[in-house]
């Protein structure tokens, strides 16, 4: 009895060393999807996914729900597994140790998953510094972002279509309406028209993105722009439906449609791009603080 509990098996592992192997790849495509950095070109599918099922914030990380379910997951799966087959694991595990080519080719597989958790560490390091820069004031959230912004296939109301080029050497408010609102919509509009003139900066081009582009189509735009009381310089966006989709979801912007009404149920949100065409703020609520942040940008 002795013997059998100190010398490994000759028998190779078998199923509990490969549920454990499984368990392990599904936890780190899990943080890799939840975790790994998002480019500019970000497809939207990540973006969405991240928000449904880790219910990723503003600056990318999931939030407290979500680092339950990443904490969680591989936790409850491997505890199920040593209650079921504890012992059946410890047996694989030690001929694993007992054979140099298995133990070469463990440490190798165990290097390779510290290394990929350091980086993952490192980029919730430096986006949690980086939130440091957020703030929160009376019914909005401001959040420091310094990210690119990704390619969006729009069109104005002048049928231009929105270019890199038209975002570089001015500041520019970004936000997301759609024409049959006439609550949030137009209040968000005001607010935004509000700040540039509060804040001197008339040079602030302000751009408005639907979020319906089923009934926002390009040619309703003009009519969409006298009645929000755009400038003569701002611009309001639309498309095909595709490329609107893809834009709202690369810009990470969460809304439903009302399938009794068909208006958009959506967050109230507004970038601030900079001279670069950058993102370099996102407020999230009410726009009340965009002109603060004019003030301070160049």
């Amino acid at each position: 009895m002795e013997d059998r509990l100190t010398v490994p098996s000759r028998r190779r592992p078998g199923a509990a060393l490969a549920a454990l192997v499984v368990i392990l790849c599904i936890t780190a495509a899990w943080w890799a999807l939840a975790l790994w950095p998002a480019a500019s070109a970000t497809p939207g599918w990540i973006i969405r996914f991240r928000s449904v099922c880790f219910g990723a914030e503003a600056n990318g990380l999931p939030d407290a729900v979500g680092w339950a379910l990443l904490l969680g997951e591989p936790a409850g799966m491997i505890g199920i597994l040593l209650v079921l087959w504890g012992g059946a694991v410890r047996r694989d595990l030690r001929w694993v140790a007992a054979h140099r080519v298995w133990r070469l080719v463990a440490a190798i597989l165990v290097i390779l998953a510290l290394a990929a958790f350091s980086v993952l560490v490192v980029r919730v390091v430096r986006v949690w510094i980086s939130s440091r820069a957020d703030y929160t004031d009376t019914g909005s959230v401001v959040h420091r972002v310094n990210r690119n912004l990704p390619p969006l296939q729009l069109v104005d109301q002048d049928g231009r279509a929105l270019v890199p080029a038209d975002l570089r050497g001015r500041t520019t408010l970004v936000t997301f309406l759609f024409g049959h609102c006439t609550s949030v919509c137009p209040l968000t509009v005001q607010e935004l028209q509000a700040a540039r003139r509060e804040s001197g900066r008339r040079d602030v081009h302000i751009m408005v993105i639907t979020l319906d582009p089923w009934r926002d189509t390009p040619e309703r735009l003009p009519s969409l722009v006298a009645h929000w009381g755009l400038s003569p310089q701002d611009r309001a966006l639309s498309g095909n439906v595709a490329d609107v989709e893809q834009a709202l979801d690369s810009l990470g912007v969460a809304r439903s449609r009302n399938t009794v009404t068909g208006d958009m149920d959506h967050i109230t949100a507004v970038l601030l791009l900079d001279p670069d065409g950058k993102i370099a703020w996102r407020v999230e609520g009410s726009a009340r603080r965009v002109a603060g942040l004019l003030a301070r940008s160049p």
